[in-house]
């Protein structure tokens, strides 16, 4: 099985409990569920709906500060952003928004808007949406497309636990996580692509596309 986030054959199967199979990548150390699992589309949005991702909801806000915060240092204000995979509620858009940041939107079920491709961006957030990527290798390099040089991408996402526990991981049981990421993988994704990455805390990422 090739990486679906690399693209190395180095793939060893998972098997679990639940009968579900996953592939770890020795290469960039992510971990994938095999295809033949996947939900289908319109089950995966009904769960996107499931979750509460109330744009006023302050707890909500406070969690994705968590990016929002170490993502604001390395902007200036008026720069324009995309948040890509922004949900039925892109709080994460209004807050940078509201701190002078044009934001567009873009998600595959809820903000399907084909016009932000043809764009440039000074930065892309993409919080609790990498795990749901089918075609990771295609994401980030359409993310790699659609930075400007210099520009910054943001991820949260829930790093692969460091004990090893994959099969008892609450992260994995989701039926719409498909991909699941370490600090490695994003070390390998950034090395394919010249760009630079620094982790300032747990399940965050910054990676920064080079000036030309």
């Amino acid at each position: 099985m090739k990486c679906i986030v690399c693209g190395h054959h180095s793939t060893k199967p998972i098997q679990t409990l639940d009968s579900r199979i996953y592939w770890h990548c020795q290469a960039c150390s992510a971990s994938f569920l095999d295809p033949s699992f996947y939900i289908a589309p319109d089950n995966e949005k009904e769960r996107y709906l499931e979750h509460n991702n109330n744009i006023h909801d302050e707890a909500y806000r406070t969690f994705l500060t968590r990016l929002a915060n170490p993502l604001k240092e390395k902007l200036s204000l008026g720069d324009t952003g995309l948040d890509f995979g922004c949900g039925h509620g892109p709080a994460l858009a209004d807050m940078l928004t509201c701190d002078g940041f044009e934001v567009d939107l873009y998600d595959p079920f809820f903000f399907p808007d084909q016009k932000i491709f043809s764009k440039k961006y000074n930065f892309i957030t993409c919080t609790e949406t990498a795990e749901h990527f089918h075609c990771p290798h295609k994401e980030f390099s359409t993310f790699d497309d659609l930075l400007k040089p210099g520009g910054w991408l943001g991820i949260m996402t829930s790093f692969l636990p460091l004990d090893q526990n994959f099969e008892g991981w609450y992260y994995r049981r989701d039926p719409t996580h498909v991909t699941f990421y370490s600090e490695k993988t994003f070390s390998v994704i950034a090395e394919q692509r010249n760009w630079q990455y620094e982790i300032p805390s747990k399940d965050i990422v910054l990676l920064r596309k080079p000036h030309e």
